[in-house]
């Protein structure tokens, strides 16, 4: 589905008190609630730089298929895919589809990571069919993460909020510069 399909579904899920593919715990419906209030603040707020624009509008030949493997209450996938949808957007070039990762468990195992269905996850396929990715958080998010694995054992709802602030604190910078370098900035 395109961004905005995926948006409307989750705007559906959010008005229906439900989540993807019948969960019934209150937990993933509270996500998918928490999740589109979050994804409709960062596309309010998130930018790319000039040099970013200016950039991505050097590169004529780019051509790219971005399909990015997600869930609604995915809490790494509100920053991300608003940041994914705005490249997207500034280059006729990116090509961007969304599927459910639950619907797409197959192609879900060629792209784990760490031996994890960790979403979102950018699969990005150039015009020579050389395949790279993405994901599931920044670098700085991801240390954050295995720092508190250490110390912790898990993640928790004190590191979720953690986690949230560092996004916060971030606006989308890491997730832009690394998805900028994906698609070959230096």
């Amino acid at each position: 589905m395109t961004y905005l399909e995926y948006f409307e579904l989750h705007e559906q899920l959010v008005a229906q008190k439900a989540t993807t593919n019948n969960r019934t715990d209150p937990a993933y419906i509270e996500y998918t609630l928490l999740n589109f209030q979050r994804i409709k603040r960062w596309q309010k707020v998130l930018t790319l730089t000039e040099e970013q624009l200016q950039w991505l509008d050097s590169q004529k030949e780019l051509k790219v298929q971005w399909t990015v493997l997600t869930e609604p209450w995915c809490g790494d996938a509100a920053p991300s895919l608003p940041m994914m949808h705005l490249i997207a957007s500034k280059h006729q070039g990116i090509q961007l589809e969304v599927l459910l990762r639950d619907q797409h468990l197959e192609l879900m195992q060629e792209h784990l990571t760490g031996g994890a269905q960790s979403i979102p996850k950018l699969i990005q396929r150039n015009a020579e069919g050389q395949i790279t990715s993405w994901g599931p958080r920044p670098s700085g998010a991801a240390q954050l993460v295995d720092d508190y694995k250490k110390a912790h054992g898990s993640l928790d709802a004190t590191f979720r909020e953690q986690l949230q602030q560092w996004y916060n604190v971030d606006k989308g910078r890491q997730i832009a510069e690394e998805l900028m370098a994906l698609l070959g900035r230096k």
